[in-house]
């Protein structure tokens, strides 16, 4: 039971960053004059599949729970291929975007800015997913390594410290501004 209790903040976690990278391909999509209703579909389509396949490796292993390892070794390498197409994401669209803003005419008000703020997000969450799936796959295929040490709350703490509160912490004080409020004047 505890392996679920793990796993289920890795999910919400995917979802979460999932939905930035669906903002991002929208804001590219229009951009560009394609259009976007697919996006929304594909995406509800595509966290469905996830959820669908742990709670299915969960359901097999309450089961059949004489084949733990296996089980846990598959829920752990597919975790880590979440976190892999997620960082993927971050890349193709962070990049595109990038490229996008970097073709603005350089008088562009607030260009310079928006492309620090996506390159940077772009890093930090790129590099955030790729070594948290290095990570869960060193876990998976070195039994004692396992990420997950409840028995060591120090280095819990230091691991999540360091591998995703302080980076997506940063993504979130670089994100921190909104645009500001259009009025609309009422004649």
């Amino acid at each position: 039971m505890q392996h679920i209790l793990l796993d289920i903040p890795s999910l919400g976690f995917f979802t979460t960053y999932a939905v930035l990278i669906l903002f991002w391909a929208m804001i590219h999509y229009q951009a560009r004059a394609i259009s976007t209703d697919g996006l929304k579909p594909s995406f509800f389509t595509i966290n469905a599949i996830v959820y669908v396949v742990q709670i299915s490796l969960w359901l097999v292993l309450w089961w059949n729970p004489i084949r733990v390892m296996v089980i846990l070794f598959l829920s752990k390498m597919f975790l880590a291929g979440v976190s892999l197409f997620v960082a993927l994401g971050f890349l193709l669209y962070g990049g595109r975007l990038l490229l996008m803003l970097h073709r603005f005419p350089v008088e562009s008000k607030g260009r310079r800015k928006k492309m620090k703020e996506v390159g940077c997000v772009t890093t930090i969450c790129f590099t955030g997913f790729l070594i948290r799936c290095i990570m869960m796959c060193f876990a998976a295929f070195y039994e004692g390594a396992n990420l997950d040490v409840m028995d060591h709350p120090i280095l819990n703490l230091i691991y999540y410290l360091l591998v995703e509160i302080l980076p997506f912490s940063l993504v979130l004080f670089i994100l921190r501004t909104l645009p500001p409020k259009r009025h609309v004047h009422e004649s």
